[in-house]
């Protein structure tokens, strides 16, 4: 099976292959994340866990008294750091 394919956008809807939809067990109604990154799209099957991990981050920041300030300060120390070392 190969790695790529080139498909084309038909009424809004991409087909693909049967040997894929086969080996991912695909069938209608099958749901997919589809990622841009920038302009090169990722198409997975699997449900995206960015957003959940992101929240998951978020939430130890604040429990570690962590603030928008506070980091974007700490960002800019290391900015300055990292300017003195060259």
């Amino acid at each position: 099976m190969p790695d790529t394919i080139k498909v084309q956008l038909v009424q809004g809807a991409i087909t693909l292959p049967p040997t894929w939809r086969e080996a991912y067990d695909l069938g209608p109604g099958a749901s997919f994340t589809l990622l841009d990154l920038g302009g090169v799209f990722v198409l997975s099957p699997r449900q995206s866990e960015i957003d959940d991990l992101a929240d998951r981050i978020a939430q130890t920041l604040v429990e570690h008294g962590e603030t928008l300030e506070s980091m974007q300060q700490a960002l800019r120390e290391e900015r300055e750091r990292y300017a003195g070392q060259s």
